[in-house]
């Protein structure tokens, strides 16, 4: 049985053997550029470890991983366009080293990629794995959208970001696990154990994410501390500010929220705000509670424990990262 890290390196062979570049080369080139520039390869690496759990075998699903992987970089490629970031793994984004429409028509084509790699190997799966992926690809654009309404919106409940991350960040995950479930002939109770683990996992990586951009070593993270902030995003430490915040305090975030990126002093002071009421511990309850519910759901499907072991690693080693 692969330990996750052996998964991870069985992926990463996989997707560096593959050949992108066909003509014209303007189309090709940044697609090979954007899946060579690294990554974690967290979802793909799921997958895999999805059908050897239920299989004994995750090259099984070696395709379908792909998929997920392409489908993954097309996202990116295109929100990096929407953001205008300048930077992506610490290498130029594909917008900048080409330009946006170079990446917005790229892009397109790692979607379709993405669907013609999906049934390789598994066509009798092919309906299903259909079926799961055209879903997640379009929860992930809802959660997109929802994304960018809130950054016009002054205020976010705490329930609409919870939505929003778990379409945005956490069924890109679900959906992976459930891929190498379909391969390896998994049943449907065993499917929906997985999906929700991969679910639950996804919102408290999230969560984790929220609370590293605003507390983590701005060094370690690649980001500068309190960046979301800065920003204005809307994260799980504002929703959990406007929850518990008084009056005053709550008039003073939304307008320190709505001031331009750069204003002096104003991550210092929301982060006083957020001190004052605990929410960096809340948000770690709510991220441990998350975590927790999906080891219980791993726990509870009907395979042995070296099976599940490389996905009980893979969640441990979530929660203890730094970066």
């Amino acid at each position: 049985m692969k330990n996750f890290l052996a998964l991870s390196q069985e992926f990463k062979s996989f997707l560096e053997s593959q050949t992108w570049i066909e003509e014209p080369k303007g189309l090709y080139e940044p697609i090979e550029y954007i899946l060579k520039i690294g990554g974690k390869r967290v979802r793909p690496s799921l997958c895999l470890a999805s059908a050897q759990m239920f299989s004994g075998n995750s090259e099984i699903a070696l395709n379908q991983a792909l998929a997920v992987e392409v489908f993954h970089n097309f996202t990116l490629m295109h929100d990096d366009i929407m953001d205008d970031a300048p930077l992506r793994r610490g290498q130029t984004t594909v917008h900048e080293k080409w330009d946006a429409n170079t990446g917005i028509l790229s892009g397109d084509a790692m979607m379709i990629l993405s669907y013609q790699i999906l049934p390789r190997k598994a066509e009798v799966h092919a309906l299903e794995l259909l079926n799961t992926f055209s879903q997640t690809a379009i929860d992930v654009c809802r959660g997109q959208q929802m994304d960018i309404d809130f950054e016009s919106e002054v205020e976010v409940s705490l329930d609409q970001y919870l939505e929003m991350i778990r379409l945005k960040t956490a069924v890109l995950l679900s959906g992976s696990l459930d891929l190498g479930a379909i391969v390896a002939e998994a049943d449907l109770s065993d499917r929906k154990l997985i999906r929700d683990f991969g679910e639950k996992l996804g919102l408290a990586f999230q969560i984790q994410d929220d609370i590293l951009d605003a507390y983590g070593d701005a060094e370690l993270f690649g980001k500068k501390e309190g960046g979301d902030i800065d920003a204005n995003k809307k994260t799980i430490l504002f929703a959990l500010a406007l929850q518990h915040s008084n009056e005053s305090q709550k008039k003073e975030l939304l307008e320190l929220y709505s001031s331009p990126a750069g204003t002096a002093g104003k991550i210092e002071r929301v982060l006083e705000i957020y001190n004052s009421l605990h929410l960096r511990h809340k948000a770690e309850q709510m991220m441990q509670e998350y975590h927790q519910k999906a080891l219980q759901d791993l726990q509870g499907i009907l395979v042995n424990a070296e099976a599940k072991a490389p996905l009980f690693e893979l969640a441990v080693l979530l929660m203890e990262r730094t970066v």
